[in-house]
């Protein structure tokens, strides 16, 4: 799993290019001479607990070319590929979560497909937030 500081994660909400972002990470994508980093499919994914502006934030640098950088990125990279990059568009899973109000703000800034990724969504809890949004957002060790 991939880990950045503060200092990267704040350059990466930035708007860092791909490139740059996978230096970050000290990975270069396996396929990097078969494909324009330009199309490298990638997310900067982050998940706050309690208020989004002061509450305890963890991020990961999602790579999907080929999936890294995620505790479950084959599947994240999976998810996304079958909604073509759409966080929205990934199936939501039927389950029945806790009544119990734990806010968490899911962020993710990134490329998919060369177009440009900024989610961001609040969600009651945990289980409401990986129920809509797959293992994308599912950053625990």
């Amino acid at each position: 799993m991939t880990h950045l500081t503060k200092a990267a994660t704040t350059r990466l909400r930035h708007g860092l290019t791909a490139a740059a972002a996978l230096l970050l990470a000290g990975a270069a994508p396996a396929s990097a001479a078969h494909r324009p980093a330009a199309q490298s499919d990638w997310l900067y994914v982050t998940v706050t607990h309690g208020d989004a502006r002061s509450g305890k934030a963890r991020g990961v640098l999602l790579l999907c070319d080929p999936p890294r950088g995620h505790a479950h990125a084959a599947d994240a990279c999976a998810q996304l590929r079958s909604s073509g990059g759409n966080i929205h568009g990934i199936p939501h899973r039927d389950v029945l979560c806790p009544m119990i109000y734990a806010p968490v703000t899911a962020h993710a800034r990134g490329q998919w497909e060369g177009r440009p990724v900024d989610y961001t969504e609040t969600f009651s809890s945990t289980c409401e937030m990986n129920a809509r949004t797959g293992h994308v957002f599912d950053v625990t060790p």
